[in-house]
C-alpha cells in the first residue's frame, strides 16, 4: 500500500511540475534571466510551494508518524555552514546553467528527453563524487 501512495505522490508531483512549467528548461532559464526577458511566473509557483510546505511542516512537527503510520523523520539541522553554502552555490549554478533541477530532471528523463538523461547521469555522477569525497574525509578524520 505504501508503494501505491509513493507512486501516486510521485505522479502528482511530476504532473504539477509539468503544468507549472518547471520541467521546461527554457521557462526556468527565462525566470533566472533577470537582465533579459524575465518571466516571473515561476515565482508564483515557488511561492505557492513554500506556502503549502510551510503548512505541511507545521502539522508534521507535531506528529511522530506519517499518515500511513510510518516513522516521520524531519530535518533537525539548523546550522548554516560552509558545506550548506557550498552545496547551495553548486546547486544554483547547475540550475542556472541547465535550467533543470532534480525533480524536473526525472520528469524529463521519464518523458524520454535526452536533456533529462544527460542531467540525471550528471546528477548521479555528482552524488557519487560526493560519496567518495565524504568517505575520504571521514577516513582522514579517524586517522
Amino acid at each position: 500500500m505504501n508503494n501505491i501512495f509513493a507512486l501516486l505522490s510521485g505522479l502528482i508531483f511530476g504532473i504539477g511540475l509539468i503544468v507549472a512549467g518547471m520541467a521546461n528548461p527554457a521557462k526556468v532559464l527565462g525566470f533566472l534571466d533577470l537582465g533579459g526577458l524575465w518571466d516571473p511566473s515561476l515565482a508564483l509557483v515557488m511561492g505557492g510551494a513554500i506556502a503549502v510546505g510551510s503548512v505541511a511542516f507545521t502539522f508534521a512537527r507535531k506528529k511522530t508518524t506519517s499518515f500511513l503510520g510510518l516513522p516521520l523523520h524531519l530535518p533537525t539541522a539548523s546550522q548554516i555552514d560552509r558545506r550548506l553554502i557550498g552545496g547551495s552555490l553548486l546547486f544554483g549554478a547547475g540550475w542556472g546553467l541547465a535550467g533543470i533541477c532534480p525533480g524536473p530532471g526525472l520528469v524529463l528523463l521519464g518523458s524520454g528527453e535526452v536533456q533529462g538523461a544527460v542531467f540525471v547521469v550528471a546528477m548521479l555522477a555528482g552524488m557519487a563524487l560526493f560519496e567518495v569525497l565524504e568517505r575520504r574525509t571521514s577516513l582522514a578524520k579517524t586517522d
